[in-house]
């Protein structure tokens, strides 16, 4: 069972901080070896939400990050999005994806929603609506296609 929570940057405690720093840079930067700037002021921005899931031991599973339409682009946005990997293949990831798509109803109604997806996870995300809008393009060398789900 996985406890969802949302919280804006100045709601989270300096552990929850750390474990979500944490998890983003185990996973793409040492797992994925990209190096990159993970830290950008998208994080601390007012409307920025972060939706983490905890385990029953209260260890930090999932995460991604909500931007609010007009911050990185004009739809909403979320990225960042990431299992650990002791937790991959257990429908996590689905999890994380509704409870994503339901907070971004909840803040930002009927509005667009645009994401940078890995390209192996394009059939992931065309399952819950979302179509492929741009040509393959490496983001941080790793291949990227842009994709948009319409509000609904």
């Amino acid at each position: 069972m996985v406890q969802w929570k949302t919280n804006t940057f100045s709601q989270l405690a300096i552990e929850q901080l750390f474990d979500l720093l944490k998890l983003r840079v185990d996973v793409f930067v040492v797992e994925q070896q990209c190096a990159y700037a993970e830290l950008d002021d998208f994080d601390r921005h007012a409307e920025t939400r972060h939706l983490s899931g905890r385990n029953k031991a209260g260890e930090l599973i999932a995460y991604t990050r909500l931007l609010p339409p007009g911050l990185r682009y004009p739809e909403v946005n979320f990225g960042r999005f990431v299992v650990k990997v002791d937790f991959r293949r257990q429908g996590i990831g689905q999890q994380l994806l509704l409870t994503a798509l339901q907070e971004i109803s909840q803040c930002w109604p009927k509005m667009p929603i645009k994401i940078s997806a890995q390209t192996y996870l394009q059939v992931f995300y065309e399952q819950y609506g979302f179509s492929r809008v741009s040509d393959g393009y490496l983001e941080d060398g790793i291949p990227h296609v842009a994709m948009v789900k319409e509000s609904s």
